[in-house]
This record gives C-alpha cells, sequence and structure tokens, in this order.
C-alpha cells in the first residue's frame, strides 16, 4: 500500500513536471510571403530552430504570393488582433508597419547582445531595416535587379560571357541582332510589373535619380532622369524588341530557349536555372548603373517583430537571430537565388565559403552591393495605392497605349495627387 502512494506520488510529480515543461512552451506564429521560393526554407529553418531551442515551435500561416499582399494581411490582422509574433515583410513595406506603430524596435534586443558587433550584421546591411531612425527589421534575404543572358543564342552575335554588354542600349542592340540571327525567338522581356515598382525604380536609380524630394512632398522621377528612364523603357518595345508578355510567359520562352535577354531579380534565379537544365548555357550580368551616382535598388524581406507580449519576444527574438544569422542564411541563399544579409556563412568553409566558387551566377548579385540602395517605400495612407498607379502608366509604355513622356506626366500627376 505504502509503494503504491509512493508510485502515485511520483507520477503526480511527473505530470505536474510535463505539464510545467508543457506550459513553457511557446508556439510561434509566423507569416511570409512567396510560398514557391521560400515554403522548403521556412521549413527547414524552422526545424533547424526547434532542434536547438526545443522550449519553442514554430507554427506558419498560409503564405501570401507576394509582398503587398503579405502587407494587406498584416495591417487587417492588426486591426483583428490576430497579428503574427513574426512576421517577413519586404524591405519596401515596413514602414506602414511603423506609421501605424505595429513594429516592435529591435534596438533594445541588439543592445543586450553581448558579441552583437561580432554576429556578421553589419551597419550597411542593418540599414536596410532602419525605418526613420529605428532598427524595425533585420535583414532575411537580399536580391538585386540582375541580366540574364542566353548565351547559346547571343554567342552567334558575338557577344561573349567576359564582355557583356553594359548598358540598356546595347543590351537592346544585341536582343535585337539575336533575333535576326536565330529565327523564331524573342529579344528581351524587362520584368517591370515585379512586385512594389522596383524595376521602375532600379531604372531610375541607376541613373542617379529619385522617386521624391527631400521632403517627399514632390515627385522627382518626372526629372531629366525620369524621361531618360521611361524613353529607355519605351526603346524596349519600340521595334518588338520586347513583346507585351507577362512575367510568366516571358520566362517560359527564356527557360525553353526562344528569348535572349531577361532582365529581373536574382531571386528567381535558382526557379530558372532549374527549369533550364542544360538545355542551353546561362549566364547572369550585372544590372547596367550609370555613373557615380548609379544605384540599385535592393530587394527582398525583413524579419520584423509584431508581438508585445515580453514572453514572447523573447523567443521571437531568437528565433529572428537564427533565421538571419549564419545557419538560417545558409539555408536560403543555398535554396534560393538571394544573397543573405549576414557576412559570416559568405567566409566560412562550412557554410558558403566556396559556393559562389561553383555558383557564379549567383555571386553577381553579391559583386553589385557596393551599388546598393534602399527601396523606396511611398509616406503616407496612400502608399500602396501609390504601387498600383504606377504600375497602371508603366502598362500603357508597354502595351504601347501611351507614349512614354505622356505616360510619365499621367503618372507623375496621379502620385502627386496621392501624396496630398
Amino acid at each position: 500500500m505504502m509503494q503504491t502512494k509512493h508510485l502515485l506520488r511520483a507520477l503526480a510529480c511527473l505530470s505536474l513536471t510535463s505539464s510545467a515543461a508543457y506550459a513553457a512552451k511557446i508556439e510561434l506564429i509566423v507569416d511570409y510571403p512567396y510560398p514557391d521560393v521560400f515554403n522548403q526554407v521556412h521549413a527547414d529553418i524552422a526545424k533547424r530552430f526547434t532542434e536547438k531551442f526545443p522550449d519553442y515551435t514554430v507554427k506558419f500561416r498560409a503564405p501570401t504570393p507576394e509582398y503587398e499582399g503579405a502587407a494587406q494581411q498584416a495591417l487587417r490582422h492588426a486591426v483583428t488582433r490576430q497579428l503574427a509574433d513574426v512576421s517577413y515583410q519586404g524591405l519596401n513595406r515596413q514602414r506602414v508597419f511603423v506609421d501605424r506603430n505595429i513594429a516592435v524596435e529591435l534596438t533594445p534586443f541588439i543592445n543586450a547582445e553581448k558579441d552583437w558587433d561580432q554576429s556578421g550584421y553589419s551597419p550597411a546591411l542593418l540599414s536596410l531595416g532602419q525605418v526613420n531612425g529605428k532598427q524595425v527589421g533585420i535583414g532575411f534575404s537580399l536580391s538585386t535587379p540582375i541580366v540574364y543572358y542566353n548565351m547559346d543564342l547571343l554567342s552567334k552575335v558575338g557577344v561573349k560571357e567576359d564582355a557583356l554588354p553594359r548598358t540598356w542600349d546595347e543590351i537592346i542592340a544585341v536582343a535585337d541582332k539575336s533575333r535576326q540571327a536565330n529565327p523564331g525567338t524573342n529579344g528581351l522581356h524587362y520584368d517591370w510589373e515585379i512586385t512594389g515598382n522596383w524595376l521602375w525604380q532600379a531604372m531610375v536609380f541607376s541613373k542617379g535619380g529619385s522617386m521624391l524630394n527631400a521632403d517627399e512632398t514632390s515627385v522627382t522621377f518626372n526629372d531629366k532622369i525620369g524621361q531618360e528612364s521611361i524613353a529607355q523603357m519605351g526603346r524596349m518595345v519600340e521595334n518588338g524588341t520586347m513583346q507585351n508578355l507577362r512575367y510568366k510567359d516571358a520566362t517560359q520562352l527564356f527557360v525553353t530557349g526562344k528569348m535572349a535577354v531577361l532582365s529581373s531579380s536574382t531571386s528567381r534565379l535558382s526557379g530558372i536555372a532549374e527549369q533550364i537544365g542544360d538545355k542551353f548555357k546561362m549566364v547572369t550580368g550585372y544590372f547596367p548603373v550609370y555613373g557615380e551616382q548609379g544605384k540599385v535598388p535592393a530587394g527582398g524581406n525583413v524579419a520584423m517583430m509584431f508581438t508585445k507580449d515580453p514572453e514572447r519576444q523573447k523567443a521571437a527574438w531568437e528565433y529572428i537571430k537564427f533565421a538571419t544569422g549564419p545557419e538560417g542564411a545558409t539555408i536560403m541563399t543555398k535554396g534560393t537565388g538571394y544573397f543573405p544579409a549576414n557576412t559570416l556563412p559568405i567566409d566560412d568553409p562550412a557554410k558558403l565559403k566556396g559556393y559562389y566558387d561553383i555558383n557564379p551566377n549567383q555571386y553577381t548579385a553579391v559583386k553589385q552591393m557596393p551599388w546598393l540602395t534602399g527601396w523606396y517605400a511611398f509616406p503616407g495612407e496612400n502608399g500602396l495605392k501609390i504601387t498600383d498607379v504606377i504600375d497602371d502608366r508603366l502598362q500603357t509604355v508597354f502595351d504601347k497605349s501611351a507614349q512614354p513622356q505622356a505616360a510619365l506626366e499621367a503618372m507623375a500627376q496621379d502620385v502627386q495627387n496621392l501624396l496630398k
């Protein structure tokens, strides 16, 4: 009888201990965009994270298709009090969460870290997660616009891998020559409709231009640089070098060897290379940059903390550090075409050192880092609407329903009205 009592007491203690351990667990709610690119990456990172931190688990919400959708979903969740603990948001969508006091500033967490300056987060890379002087995001995956070349087609018109064209006029010229030398193929596609007006900004920034003036009250993308930028887009379609195709259709032509040049994000690289296989030789080249003031906007996303609960914040911070740190960055880089926002794995033989030697197409974006600038976020309540109206006006250039300069002036007026 006494033994039974001891056994029952032991089982009761064990039950209490198990309940306490279970209560200590925190299930982090995480959301992210672009499932076709990131599903497996996030699953692998979460698995490794929970192995290292067994008191935490990770639950993913259904991913959104792109950055605009991710931002809109989070804004709806803020209203219904269903915000994720950690949310991956586009670099150009951080601002809206600062303006609405949703984003948690991460500076106190950084300051509490003993060896943060040795953690691989350089000031330049950290700056991509800063809004109005606040550190609200930590870079997860970064990209730059690049140019993809079908060397089987282009070699027939004298283009060599070590002497790729460096300006848009040169690119258009070789794309036209390729069409003539390779009947039944297309010249080029410029992925202008990619999220957040990214390649419109890239064209303007590459020439040293800007979107708005310093106090963000007036449009500046319709100045001389903007006029040349929209004219450059017009020259792409002027003689049929570029057709009015959606990205999906244009990419299908490129990966099947029926298009000479494609300009898009380095984030597309793994998927494009996989679809090409051994059909033809594909190489990547720099996005054209003009003069000392020329820049290219950094694309990609950051990990943001939305939870205001102190205990959940501790777990969320550990997760953010792991996902953006050397281990998470290595998983992300090898699983996508993005490059890491952490410098440590690049020189680590166990992680990425040597990886770029055997994957030179991925290294193109890394080599463009000296020209990186921010992906601009338009201010105010109409920030997302501005993105849409710019897309609408760019469409008229590529479908030739408006002359480039007329489209630019209409775009500028639309945006100016929304700024008010």
